[in-house]
């Protein structure tokens, strides 16, 4: 302990360095390879985290590019790495790093013990990690590297990305057999941060921090986050994008996953984009394609690569098709809970199907298809509705990747067959469960479920809520406490006030008359104005505006329970049916309630409660982040006092924070519990 405590004070006693001015990036931190061998053989020896064994197989089985040598202390430059799949690094130094919060079950991934009882012992601990889930020290067997990607952003190639913000640590392997990427992301600079600096900032990384967690706890497939430290190192941003930097304090967040590979890892193949003239950095290199493949499967589909020995066009097929069901399955869980990813580029889709990359992501408030969580989403290509449509877009330009491994007409034959049958399996499985459906599938149940998504936008309801309320749900022929719980529906609905905010018209009338006129007279010049779709939903918000307009707060109210009334109905027919035949009713309505209950869950990360704890931490108090962790962890709820929603198209600057869209989103005064 002491020798753990006279590097921290050796450490933390480094000199600050001058914070540039404003609008200027900090400059990396100078290092060479003979530097790097030299503090590798100076690092700081661990002792919670010693028992963590390293076995990096990535970096045995793909290329590895090492960076060229440069004068002394002169960080590697950003530039094309070609004909590897990795590059190695160091992580930059922080001054100060101090940790915001543990997960404790994601650190059990590796093997980590509960948090000791001694709070001295529990201080150590958490100066141990914020040492060395900073970057600041190396584990003993940690080979930090940089993965090179390419991928599609927002439908175009890009060309090379790469991790610039993230470095791969190395892969634990722990006494159960298992194995797990470490990945520290904001780490500094990489050959891939373009003109970035590699850092991430505490706002970003507390939101990526408890959205990976409450992700897993609602039973999501996604890249865990076991830790969350900030510094006194600090960076320049210009957080709405107005024009006024100002200083934020560079954050590391420790993830955990079986691979950080993506769609785009094989995309560093491709030739030059036809539409963008750009080209992976090792055009070519089928060598390196097969490598992968060979990697994957054996790695991560281990059954796979068993049933195929003798044919690899066969394996390579089998592989495609069991990443298109994961890829089905994993957004059908997402269209369930109401999350927006945000950014669907290929570079942010998994191999092994898990939700990857949190940026500016949010869960759905009032139901809207059409919601969009990403500021810089202008043309809505990422909506909540879309983003199936655009998963299955993503798996095409995988099974392009991954030609001539495996043929196009062959992957596009998988990809026909199996996306849209297993997301909608998946996604009316899921929902069955969210009604309360448990004996019994019948065809209709899709349109069921359709018309529930109808009734809570035409009603302005709150996704999450709407569903947990109908957890409670009268059932029996006597329908005892209807009016009581049709009431507390539509207390969850909008007020006549806040959906006409959320309905109004985003075009002045006479552009849209002029739209309107051009797409008639001059279609070609339209479809480079404007969309057909886009105009179609102006006129749709003019006409849902019109009718707004005509109806006064008791008329709407009486509209909405006649509505849910209309639903609630069908719903009940549908319960009579998967009741029939039940010998034990109670037993029945025990299961009914247990599964709802199980999948409907009372609390999901809105974006005011993270930005609650943003707050709190940026003034220093990381408690509000652990209580937020604490809560997704037990699957507790916020009380919420009072709530009402507010349709802005200049909202608070806490609405933008991290990209959110302006536009619908909660405020109030609020209780919640913690």
């Amino acid at each position: 302990m002491a020798a753990l405590r006279a590097a921290l004070r050796a450490l933390f006693a480094a000199p600050r360095a001058r914070s540039p001015p404003l609008g200027r990036r900090p400059p990396p931190a100078p290092r060479s390879a003979s530097a790097a061998a030299r503090g590798a053989a100076m690092e700081p020896a661990p002792r919670w985290l010693a028992g963590l064994r390293f076995d990096n197989r990535a970096l045995r089985a793909l290329p590895v590019e090492t960076p060229p040598p440069g004068p002394e202390g002169a960080p590697s430059a950003p530039r094309p790495v070609p004909g590897a799949c990795f590059s190695r690094v160091r992580p930059a130094p922080l001054r100060q790093p101090r940790l915001v919060a543990l997960s404790e079950p994601a650190l059990a991934l590796l093997g980590l013990g509960a948090p000791p009882a001694d709070a001295a012992a529990r201080e150590a601990r958490e100066a141990e990690a914020a040492l060395f889930f900073s970057g600041n020290a190396l584990l003993p067997g940690a080979e930090p590297a940089a993965h090179c990607y390419c991928g599609h952003q927002f439908g175009q190639f890009a060309g090379q990305l790469g991790d610039g913000a993230a470095m791969y640590l190395g892969e634990v392997c722990t006494a159960a057999g298992e194995r797990w990427e470490l990945q520290l992301k904001g780490a500094g600079p990489t050959p891939f941060s373009r003109q970035a600096d590699g850092r991430k900032v505490l706002r970003s990384s507390i939101r990526e921090f408890l959205c990976s967690e409450a992700m897993f706890h609602l039973g999501i497939p996604t890249t865990r986050a076991g830790a969350c430290v900030t510094s006194q190192s600090t960076v320049v941003r210009d957080v709405f994008y107005d024009g006024n930097p100002k200083y934020e304090k560079c954050t590391v967040v420790l993830r955990i996953a079986s691979t950080f590979l993506r769609f785009g890892s094989f995309e560093i193949f491709k030739p030059a984009d036809e539409h963008t003239g750009r080209e992976g950095p090792s055009v070519g290199r089928n060598d390196i394609r097969v490598q992968m493949l060979d990697y994957v499967i054996g790695t991560f589909y281990p059954e796979i690569q068993a049933a195929h020995t003798e044919d690899r066009v066969q394996r390579n097929a089998a592989f495609f098709r069991e990443v298109t069901r994961r890829t089905a399955r994993m957004v059908a869980e997402w269209q369930c809970v109401g999350f927006c990813h945000g950014v669907l580029n290929t570079d942010n889709m998994s191999i092994v199907g898990l939700t990857i990359d949190y940026g500016p992501f949010g869960f759905l408030d009032r139901y809207d298809p059409d919601h969009v969580c990403n500021a810089s989403d202008n043309a809505g290509r990422y909506t909540y509705s879309k983003q199936p449509e655009v998963c299955k877009w993503n798996l095409q330009k995988l099974l392009e990747a991954l030609e001539p491994e495996l043929p196009r007409e062959l992957g596009e034959a998988i990809l026909a067959e199996e996306f849209d049958s297993e997301f909608r399996r998946h996604y009316l499985q899921k929902m069955r469960r969210k009604l309360g459906l448990v004996r019994t599938e019948l065809d209709d149940d899709g349109a069921l479920v359709a018309k529930l998504l109808e009734t809570m936008h035409l009603t302005g309801a709150d996704f999450t809520n709407t569903f947990y309320v109908l957890s409670s749900f009268p059932v029996g022929p006597e329908a005892l406490g209807l009016p009581e719980f049709l009431a507390a529906l539509t207390a969850q609905c909008a007020s006549l006030e806040e959906l006409k905010l959320a309905f109004r018209p985003q075009m002045d009338p006479r552009q849209l008359s002029m739209m309107l006129m051009l797409a008639q007279s001059n279609p070609q010049l339209f479809a480079l104005i404007g969309t057909r779709a886009n105009v179609t939903k102006e006129l749709e918000r003019v006409e849902q505006q019109s009718r707004l307009e005509q109806l006064s707060p008791a008329e709407l109210l009486s509209k909405n329970q006649g509505h849910w009334a209309d639903w609630l109905q069908q719903y009940r027919a549908r319960l009579e049916k998967d009741r029939e035949g039940v010998s034990d009713e109670e037993a029945w309505q025990a299961e009914r309630m247990r599964v709802m209950h199980a999948n409907n869950p009372k609390y999901v990360l809105r974006n005011y409660i993270a930005q609650n704890a943003i707050e709190a931490a940026e003034n220093g108090d990381f408690s509000e982040v652990r209580r937020g962790l604490g809560l997704l962890e037990e699957g507790q709820t916020p009380r919420i006092r009072a709530r009402w929603w507010t349709h802005d198209p200049a909202p608070s600057p806490q609405a933008t924070l991290d990209g959110q869209k302006p536009g619908t989103y909660l405020v109030g005064e609020l209780d919640m519990g913690w």
